[in-house]
């Protein structure tokens, strides 16, 4: 016996959520992809690093909702917008995108709320927290192309903030502790 414990708004908007998610991972492939074509291998990897956590981060709502006994609905993904023409511009784009999740999810989190649905509001607490690192890291890499001259930065101080995104940290506590996948 199938027993919905979901109602129908939430269980949309949390399918909106898998949308934007696999959005965000087309968007940091096709920024990886940018990388490549410019010889950023450090962001390339890092840029790669992401779109799999997105996805990640998409595989777990859709089990939440299938948990909840909702019905997942996979809506077709809109194209990334244009490449960037710098690395300022690359993280630039990040940062916006991450903003937009964040956005996303704190909505999630309020009708949650307002439905006084708990298990939804107790599941989205982990995309907060998520949200959080990924807009502190976004911002701190900004900054770092900021600092490395912008958009007018040398092909040195390009050389070695590629060098710096390689080696920035990426492991996931949050995405990958909760609800693990099988």
């Amino acid at each position: 016996m199938k027993t919905v414990r979901i109602s129908k708004s939430l269980e949309k908007a949390l399918n909106s959520q898998v949308t934007l998610e696999a959005f965000s991972a087309q968007m940091y492939l096709m920024l990886a992809c940018w990388a490549d074509e410019n010889q950023l291998d450090g962001v390339k990897k890092f840029m790669m690093k992401h779109s799999q956590e997105e996805r990640v981060h998409m595989a777990k709502i859709i089990e939440y909702i299938q948990e909840r006994g909702g019905t997942v609905v996979i809506e077709s993904v809109a194209k990334p917008g244009p490449k960037p023409k710098n690395v300022l511009q690359c993280f630039e784009l990040v940062l916006k995108q991450e903003i937009e999740n964040t956005t996303a999810i704190y909505k999630l989190v309020k009708m949650s709320m307002d439905e006084e649905d708990w298990a939804t509001w107790n599941f989205m607490q982990w995309l907060v927290a998520e949200q959080r690192e990924e807009e502190k890291l976004a911002l701190d890499l900004l900054d770092k192309a900021k600092l490395a001259g912008g958009a007018a930065m040398t092909d040195t101080a390009r050389f070695e903030l590629n060098k710096v995104i390689g080696n920035t940290g990426q492991d996931f506590p949050i995405a990958d502790d909760v609800n693990p996948l099988e």
